[in-house]
């Protein structure tokens, strides 16, 4: 890790408040808590949701899990996943949140505002790759700023940026299916069709889930089978990126 940040809370407030600053128009989306995996707990989840966060503990074996995966990823390569998606490799610690929150709405159909340090960063991001991306991450000062202050407003005591944590952050998005992959995906119509991608920087690429049309629902599905699942640490938490309630 080039530098270490001060980890952010895992609060819809916080991330509202680092998107307002970064450029987000939360008028139309914003971060909100999902209070469960139950059907019903979903439900009240204000549609349509652009993108889900999970936020989790990292144990010895959902690292096993990771980089079996991951290297499979390395060696077998990822067919079904269309090359415009935005993904950016973490190498700041403790910087996951902000990772998240770059991933949700670089990914996403949410509005930004023009010349704002979303949009810039957003727009310089194209044509990068992931490690172009992390460089460029590093050297923009505005995001380690309104992270910093986004992490000191938080309801508990920010740890330390020298602090050890061991909750992560991941974020779920659909993306277009690549025209290889039309053949295989019942969704595709053309070589449309869209999938389900987890963006986490510490992994070796995004991770194709498979085909998908409910964005919270086929990731909750992911995130009782693949984290929760055989898990002893309760320590886990969800916010969705959706339209305002009433809106």
């Amino acid at each position: 890790m080039t530098s270490r940040w001060i980890p952010l809370e895992s609060n819809p407030e916080v991330m509202n408040e680092w998107s307002e600053k970064a450029g987000l128009d939360t008028s139309e989306y914003e971060f909100q808590d999902v209070y469960g995996l139950d059907p019903e707990l979903l439900g009240m989840v204000p549609q349509p949701v652009q993108a889900l966060i999970l936020i989790f503990p990292i144990t010895d074996e959902y690292e096993s899990k990771r980089l079996e995966v991951d290297r499979k990823i390395s060696e077998d390569g990822q067919v079904g996943l269309d090359d415009g998606l935005i993904y950016i490799r973490q190498t700041i610690g403790n910087a996951c949140g902000t990772m998240a929150l770059l991933h949700a709405v670089a990914n996403t159909k949410v509005k930004t505002s023009p010349d704002s340090p979303l949009s810039t960063f957003i727009i310089q991001c194209k044509g990068k790759t992931p490690a172009e991306r992390s460089k460029l991450l590093e050297e923009t000062d505005i995001f380690a700023s309104i992270h910093l202050e986004a992490a000191q407003s938080g309801q508990s005591s920010a740890p330390s940026a020298d602090e050890d944590v061991n909750l992560h952050y991941t974020c779920f998005v659909l993306a277009a299916s690549s025209p290889a992959s039309s053949g295989t995906d019942p969704n595709a119509e053309h070589g449309g069709g869209t999938r389900l991608v987890e963006l986490d920087g510490r992994r070796v690429g995004p991770v194709d889930h498979g085909p998908s049309t409910d964005l919270l629902q086929d990731a909750a599905k992911v995130v009782k089978d693949v984290y929760i699942g055989g898990a002893t640490s309760l320590n886990f938490g969800m916010i969705a990126l959706a339209p305002p309630f009433g809106f």
